[in-house]
């Protein structure tokens, strides 16, 4: 299982407010899952698809992460770029891919989201429609639970369902180099890239097919059900 990709560009700088106090003194990304932090399974899961080159796109505790890895040496090759927490997705990907970014397509994601996401189909697509910007998308999960109502009438609950038709970005990219002449100076993508290139049909999406999944830990209490979830998506 290899992809032509061998680039990813990772932004790894969250402060993970909703994450506190586990992460007053590293980012997000350092967040543990099974006794090791998310940054080290993100890693692994791109290793084993043949990429290469990892650019880091660090900003909140920085250190952290660049010691970590250096303490950790993994068999590709890593490279830093520093951002600002106020610049944003736009300022982490724009940086990232200005300094270290030749290739023609590459994979973007966000450092905090686990997923087993097949990256063949996902460059498979990008490449068959060669948009700006390819998004792996799964049906959402909701936080609450869903009421049944008949008029006035409650008949029943379902809790944190799969909304089969309301579809949400995993934070998983594959990006053509162009896509740096619609990043922003400062902002996130999601509000400033992703809809112009929406409006102009340059943007396609790849869901989540069955034995696919993704998860984000959102606050402490939700470590608990990630060790479960990661478990069944990684066979740990």
């Amino acid at each position: 299982m290899k992809t032509e990709i061998r680039t990813a560009v990772i932004l790894v700088g969250g402060s993970g407010l909703r994450m506190r106090p586990l992460t007053e003194d590293m980012p997000k990304c350092m967040t543990p899952l099974k006794g090791k932090p998310l940054i080290h399974w993100t890693l692994d899961w791109l290793r084993n698809y043949g990429f290469n080159h990892i650019v880091l796109g660090v900003a909140y505790r920085k250190e952290v992460v660049i010691n970590y890895i250096k303490e950790n040496p993994v068999e590709m090759d890593i490279d830093f770029s520093e951002h600002t927490k106020e610049g944003e997705t736009g300022e982490g990907f724009r940086l990232a891919i200005s300094r270290y970014v030749d290739d023609e397509n590459f994979l973007a994601m966000n450092g905090d989201e686990i997923t087993n996401v097949d990256l063949e189909r996902l460059e498979a697509v990008h490449l068959k429609y060669r948009p700006v910007a390819t998004i792996a998308v799964s049906p959402m999960r909701s936080p609450f639970g869903i009421l049944e109502i008949d008029g006035d009438d409650i008949l029943g609950f379902k809790e944190k369902i799969i909304l089969e038709h309301t579809l949400v970005s995993i934070g998983v990219y594959i990006f053509n180099h162009d896509i740096s002449s619609y990043l922003p100076v400062k902002g996130a993508i999601e509000k400033t890239t992703f809809p112009l290139l929406a409006k102009k049909r340059l943007l396609k999406a790849c869901r989540l097919v069955e034995g696919e999944s993704w998860l984000t830990i959102n606050s402490v209490k939700d470590l608990s059900v990630a060790e479960k979830e990661f478990a069944l998506m990684r066979r740990l």
